[in-house]
């Protein structure tokens, strides 16, 4: 399979990654060829976004830099958080150097005034890499004129979404705000639009919204290899609609689990065979979960292609493409709970029916899990999941909408065992999927994250 984003061993200094194929080389095109070149380039190489939504990367940049504006601001997005992810810190530990030479052609394109990388404070190891791989470019004189700002963030999950995020680089916390960051970016002064009104920046001409270009780190790190190559390479991988390769994440029922470098279109039981090694022996699958935002995907659609479009096909997702594996002793219901609790936790409560609902489905699970559920919990979680979204600001409403359905659509029969005999047949204690670390093929789980309470604070141990 082609990898070129996950080196085999880690680029450990900015003098090592000018001496690879095309380190450095990306700047250097984009600067020769000027700005719209640029994005015409990143448009015609299909690169679509690596954060969740695919939404394709040049059109992002096109609709930032035609703006008619006084600043626009550039943020990397490398909060990773949603269970069963972790490429995003795979790729900053490996080569943080390919991630600023695309920070910088990106910041080059939409002619940002400022750039801001986000990572969440636990995260020492990739602060520690992408700073001094920061500060080797500005000593060396590589896009010294532009200003970098590392944001070292909470650890909570919607410091990941990219509204939140903007609030945090605000110095506020993760809440999100009404507005996507094209219309209301960093340090905006336009409280008639409805969000609250800043100082204008030093610099700034007028009043406007400062769009701002949020996207996330595997997408920066595709970038100077498609400038340095060529939007034809780009495509000689990967399918039509879903270009390039892809930093899979593969935990849960595997052998070793590990993070892995495919061709966009590969089969997903392929996948799980190549990056996490398969399962043991005597075990199948009976369940995978791309993060906690898309629909289970069963035993029966093993062979989907790992791609946008294959994905979406079966009624699922790719998301960042963290996939959690459940053999054939896990429990369904479970399953729905972990998912439903981490949701229904880190929820920020601006909008009363996630938080209410969320918290409603998580308790109706539990008590069906642990043998005391009825069918009306069943009724009390049908008649909240078509309501948990209304008047959301993120997305994570409809997270736990899709995920908690889909495994009801899927395993009824598990759910009425549960409510029927009053017990789990398939006992086993599962962690909640959020990485601590991934290393040799061992994952650590965030054990804490079971005394986290729903207004973010810890019971005591």
């Amino acid at each position: 399979m082609p990898t070129f984003l996950l080196t085999p061993t880690p680029v450990e200094s900015l003098t090592d990654y000018l001496a690879t194929e095309t380190g450095g080389q990306g700047i250097e095109t984009a600067e020769r060829i000027g700005r719209a070149a640029t994005i015409a380039m990143v448009t015609s190489s299909g690169l679509r976004g690596r954060g969740g939504g695919g939404f394709p990367t040049g059109a992002k940049w096109s609709g930032i830099a035609a703006q008619d504006t006084s600043r626009r601001y550039l943020v990397c997005n490398g909060a990773e958080g949603e269970p069963g992810t972790f490429k995003d810190r795979a790729l900053m530990r490996a080569n943080p150097y390919q991630l600023i030479e695309g920070l910088m052609i990106a910041a080059f394109a939409v002619d940002a005034a400022e750039v801001y990388i986000c990572i969440k404070a636990a995260y020492t190891t990739e602060l520690d890499r992408v700073t001094r791989a920061v500060q080797e470019f500005q000593q060396a004189g590589i896009c010294a004129d532009c200003t970098v700002n590392i944001i070292a963030g909470p650890d909570e999950y919607l410091f990941g979404e990219e509204k939140a995020m903007l609030e945090v680089i605000e110095g506020k916390p993760p809440l999100p705000r009404m507005f996507p960051p094209h219309e209301q970016g960093l340090f905006a002064r336009s409280p008639e639009l409805g969000w609250e009104a800043t100082p204008m920046a030093i610099g700034s001409e007028r009043d406007d919204p400062h769009p701002t270009l949020v996207n996330n780190v595997e997408t920066l790190s595709n970038v100077p290899h498609i400038l340095a190559r060529g939007a034809e390479w780009f495509r000689t991988m990967g399918t039509a609609e879903s270009p390039g390769t892809i930093v899979c994440t593969v935990i849960g029922d595997v052998v070793a689990p590990d993070v892995g470098e495919v061709e966009l279109g590969t089969p997903l039981r392929a996948v799980i065979a190549a990056v996490g090694s398969g399962l043991p022996p005597g075990r199948t699958i009976k369940a995978v979960f791309s993060g906690v935002a898309n629909a289970v995907v069963t035993k029966a659609d093993l062979d989907t292609p790992v791609s946008y479009e294959g994905l979406a096909a079966i009624g699922s997702g790719m998301g960042s493409a963290g996939f959690i594996v459940q053999d054939d002793t896990a429990c369904m219901v479970d399953a729905a709970y972990r998912f439903s609790r981490f949701l229904s936790i880190e929820s920020c409560g601006q909008c009363s029916p996630c938080k209410l609902g969320s918290a409603e489905i998580t308790q109706c699970l539990q008590r069906i899990e642990t043998g005391t559920g009825t069918d009306n919990d069943l009724e009390v979680m049908g008649g909240w999941l078509p309501r948990v979204t209304d008047a959301s600001r993120c997305y994570l409403a409809s997270e736990e909408r899709i995920v908690v359905s889909s495994i009801l659509r899927a395993f009824p029969e598990e759910f009425a065992d549960h409510i029927e005999h009053q017990r789990c047949p398939n006992p086993r204690q599962d962690p909640i999927p959020k990485l601590i670390d991934l290393h040799d093929g061992h994952a650590t789980y965030d054990e804490t994250f079971w005394r986290k309470r729903s207004d973010w604070t810890y019971d005591p141990e």
